[in-house]
């Protein structure tokens, strides 16, 4: 990629949608305003309980009633602790991210509960925040380039909670308990989440990923970059950051690495690769645009506005 930065301005302010996708089931919350991405320095973390879910009282129950529903079914979900992200700001070409804690639990509850439209209408009347009722806990995604100029995707297992079937990402989510290591996960609160290392965190996060879905060694992988966030408006808006990560290896040793199998492996079916030059025209081929889900299409979307262009 190149280093070439466009002007932007000193100071800026991301909490809702900014920038509507041309795809419904997307949006842009934040764009990287110049084409080199966002690196790791470039980033700050403020953690604060007012950065929490906004409790709604007459709905507390129903989020324990889906909960409970839930894992009788799926006996194996695990509430686990998750970054809730309220907004980003950039500052003097600072991003600044601010999240609160919230858990699995209250995703399922809030983000993918047949209330969520409810809520977001709520959340918009008593405190013009249409997400302030909602656990919106961060994922993250990858745009996984090959040293031979292919992209990395992978097609989702039947078995997954979330667009069963559909092509995506490597992707996942950032997690408090790598930064609160020996503390319980129920118990971590933000005292444990020192924001230094939140940022670490937010960037070593999708390596792991990465790592884990395609079985890729680290020492393969660049260090990270970030395009900016996309909301999934299917799960109610919640957002994503996506990044660009760089491959030493060739697409056919990737998919050998792959099919070797990694610790996430039951997660895909199998490896898909796009040349770059098909990816620049995705969005018009409908076939296969269609195939992708919505975390997949919320790193191409970003890619395409923030990267087109770079070598």
């Amino acid at each position: 990629m190149t280093s070439q930065r466009r002007g932007f301005p000193s100071s800026y302010h991301a909490k809702g949608t900014l920038g509507a996708a041309m795809d419904p089931e997307i949006s842009i919350m934040f764009q990287c305003p110049f084409q080199a991405g966002f690196t790791e320095d470039m980033v700050r973390v403020e953690i604060s309980p007012r950065y929490n879910r906004c409790i709604l009282p007459e709905y507390e129950p129903q989020i324990a009633a889906i909960w409970e529903n839930c894992c009788r079914n799926k006996p194996w979900l695990f509430n686990g602790s998750k970054f809730r992200v309220h907004s980003v700001a950039m500052e003097r070409g600072v991003l600044i991210f601010r999240f609160g804690l919230t858990c699995y639990r209250d995703f399922i509850g809030t983000n993918w509960s047949s209330q969520a439209a409810y809520l977001q209408q709520q959340g918009q009347a008593d405190f013009e925040d249409s997400q302030a009722y909602l656990a919106e806990p961060l994922g993250v995604g990858a745009m996984l380039h090959t040293a031979d100029d292919y992209f990395v995707f992978l097609r989702r297992s039947l078995h997954v909670g979330e667009a069963p079937g559909l092509i995506d990402i490597p992707g996942g989510h950032p997690e408090p308990k790598a930064v609160a290591r020996g503390v319980p996960e129920e118990l971590i609160n933000l005292d444990d989440l020192p924001e230094d290392l939140v940022v670490k965190e937010l960037f070593s996060s999708i390596l792991v990923e990465i790592r884990d879905e395609v079985n890729l060694p680290l020492s393969t992988l660049s260090q990270p970059v970030l395009l900016g966030l996309a909301r999934n408006t299917t799960s109610a808006g919640r957002a994503s950051a996506e990044f660009y990560v760089r491959c030493s290896l060739i697409a056919e040793q990737v998919k050998q690495f792959y099919l070797t199998g990694g610790p996430e492996a039951e997660e895909s079916t199998s490896i898909v690769f796009m040349k770059r030059q098909e990816l620049l025209k995705l969005e018009e081929n409908r076939d296969v645009w269609k195939e992708l889900c919505p975390s997949a299409k919320g790193g191409v979307k970003l890619f395409l506005l923030v990267c087109e262009g770079c070598s």
